[in-house]
């Protein structure tokens, strides 16, 4: 177990939180282009409204005149041509708006998107280890379109409306009474409240409903898999009624939903119907024994507070579907926004230089590491390998062997001591040029679903289709991949599971001569191969290691006879070392190894043999 040294922030989804992540996004600097779109949007935005609110005077003004014509001839057509004016301007500038706004959006979405991309590959290994690659990816899927959803309602629908019904009361206040005004305010403000109050409720409701329908899904795949077990014990009907326990819940849930969605939507026309009354009956009164002030109203202000009123309402009649969507927006909103807060761990001092390797002389300087302080894992170890000589790391599952190779990569920091190549401490150098002079072939050789040729180039980018079957012949894999139907543009599937265990790995050593590193590092490179293949492997280990520096991390100690010095690993520090002769004549931990090796060898000789005589033919 390797915990993380950096975990995730709990953050409490907030509007203003969320709003201030997003604003460098939709500001961003130097981008002229996208800053004069936010503005015309905003032109946009207000024409649209202005229009909007306008369209109730012109209808009021167009009732009193029709109330006064006699004749065709005095047909308001110039009001006629107003109204169908300002509709269009209002709905024109509303689509205009989102279309000057879109690039905007789509830059912000991609912007976040791809910084959460970069930053989830500079987190530390640590993390990685210990998170869901899945829910990784989910968290940027969701998140931009989080962002999405808050842009287009909240932005556009949302706050437009509710500056539309602050911009209402003032004309209402303005042109007739303060008490029109209050009744509106109040009568959107009790809907908006009664909304996101009764909203709040169903949401819970529909956990309930999601939560037992995933459990009844559960029991009954589960039941159905296991049909044998389930005759065997007469269990059918216990199985049912779990079923249906889960489908009892389910049931309460959904009724529950579906009474309170019919009171929410009961609820909101009963408080409208009363704000339209009393704005009605207020401009009555007002048409038949004058304001306040002793002005008589006319039919068409009547129309004109009442269009006020229910055009402030058409906005907010999807109000309860939105505020479930912006809290959920929200919620993968700041999800993305935790993992960007996430400290990468692993960092480049703010003066790293890169590294120069020239001889390529490793050296580890009384190394002391962890996962966990209160374990430690390597304990004080010291070794150099020299410029193109080759040292193996030997030792038993869990003595640290790996660890080297992910110290040596600076996956982690050391906890004290110096990893050093050419003199340079490794924490001094970019991590970028330490990871580009080292190439590893490891045990479990992972592709990308994708050709032969994309996963060898991957080595080194933009190289040349000659260079990668250059190398491909060096690790002796080009005439298989030659004899292909697709040769080189042949896919590998997922994780290259379309290759054989000895095909994956001369790809990886391809991919690692392309790349032509003055470091070598085979981590345990040949452990899951058969014996014939793993000779085969570890011939052309042998071959591209000529003139490099090599570490080898290795169980099989037939694989390391070669080295120029083995060292031999044991709970943490260097139990043996030296040449594989000397070892064996030591007679140590070494040597039993190598003696236990041996003997499992035979063996597996011996019943290899035995299968093919006639005796065991017949």
């Amino acid at each position: 177990m390797r915990p993380s040294n950096q975990p995730t922030p709990a953050y409490a989804p907030g509007l203003g939180h969320s709003l201030k992540s997003l604003l460098p996004y939709l500001w961003p600097k130097g981008e002229t282009e996208l800053k004069t779109r936010v503005v015309l949007a905003g032109v946009a935005l207000v024409i649209s409204k202005v229009a909007n609110v306008y369209v109730p005077f012109i209808f009021k003004h167009l009732i009193d005149q029709l109330g006064h014509a006699g004749t065709l001839a005095a047909l308001p057509l110039g009001l006629l041509a107003a109204y169908g004016l300002a509709r269009v301007t209002s709905q024109a500038f509303a689509e205009l708006r989102d279309g000057i706004f879109a690039k905007v959006a789509q830059r912000a979405i991609r912007s976040l998107a791809l910084k959460t991309f970069r930053h989830l590959h500079a987190l530390s290994l640590s993390f990685h280890l210990e998170r869901q690659t899945g829910g990784l990816t989910r968290a940027i899927e969701r998140g931009a379109k989080g962002i999405e959803f808050l842009l287009s309602f909240l932005l556009f629908n949302v706050i437009p409306t509710l500056v539309e019904i602050g911009l209402v009361a003032v004309i209402l206040w303005t042109l007739y009474d303060w008490r029109f005004a209050l009744i509106t305010v109040v009568t959107i403000g009790l809907y908006i409240f009664y909304t996101l109050s009764v909203t709040e409720w169903r949401i819970k409701l529909r956990r309930q409903m999601n939560e037992s329908d995933q459990s009844a899904n559960t029991k009954a795949v589960d039941s159905l898999l296991n049909y044998e077990t389930v005759k065997y014990f007469n269990n059918e009907e216990h199985e049912a009624q779990r079923y249906d326990g889960a489908l009892k819940i389910y049931e309460v849930a959904a009724v529950k939903s579906r009474t309170s969605l019919a009171a929410l939507n009961i609820g909101q026309v009963v408080i409208i119907a009363v704000g339209s009354t009393l704005i009605m009956a207020m401009a009555a009164a007002g048409v038949i024994y004058g304001d306040a002030a002793g002005k008589h109203l006319t039919v068409g202000d009547v129309v004109l507070v009442n269009a006020y009123l229910l055009q402030l309402y058409l906005p907010l009649n999807f109000l309860g579907t939105v505020y479930r969507e912006i809290r959920q927006a929200l919620i993968d909103m700041e999800a993305m926004f935790a993992l960007l807060s996430v400290g990468a761990g692993i960092e480049d001092k703010p003066d790293a230089k890169a590294l120069h390797a020239t001889a390529a002389e490793v050296t580890f300087e009384n190394v002391a590491f962890g996962y966990d302080a209160r374990r430690p894992i390597l304990k004080g170890i010291s070794f150099t390998v020299g410029a193109g000589r080759t040292l193996a790391i030997v030792g038993p599952s869990g003595a640290g062997k790996s660890t080297i190779s992910r110290l040596l990569f600076r996956f982690y920091d050391v906890n004290s001591g110096r990893i050093l190549i050419d003199g340079q401490d490794i924490r001094d150098v970019t991590q970028k040029s330490l990871r580009a002079a080292i190439g590893i072939v490891p045990q479990d050789t992972v592709l990308f679903n994708d050709t032969i040729e994309y996963n060898i180039g991957y080595g080194r980018a933009g190289a040349s289709r000659t260079e990668i079957e250059t190398a491909a012949g060096l690790a002796h894999i080009h005439d298989f991949v030659a004899a292909l139907p697709d040769g080189y543009h042949a896919m590998v599937g997922e994780r290259g599971l379309k290759l054989s265990g000895g095909e994956k790995q001369r790809v990886a050593i391809a991919r690692t001569i392309l790349k032509s590193p003055p470091i070598l590092l085979f981590d345990e490179a040949t452990s899951a191969l058969d014996s014939r293949t793993e000779r085969e492997i570890q011939t052309n280990l042998m071959e591209i290691s000529r003139q490099r520096t090599t570490l080898i991390i290795a169980h099989r100690l037939s694989t390391v006879i070669h080295a120029d010095e083995i060292i031999g690993l044991e709970e943490g520090r260097i139990a043996e070392r030296g040449r594989h002769d000397a070892l064996l004549a030591a007679n140590g931990r070494y040597a039993a190894m190598w003696r236990r090796q041996q003997q499992a060898v035979d063996h597996v000789a011996e019943d290899s043999s035995m299968d093919s005589s006639p005796a065991m033919a017949k």
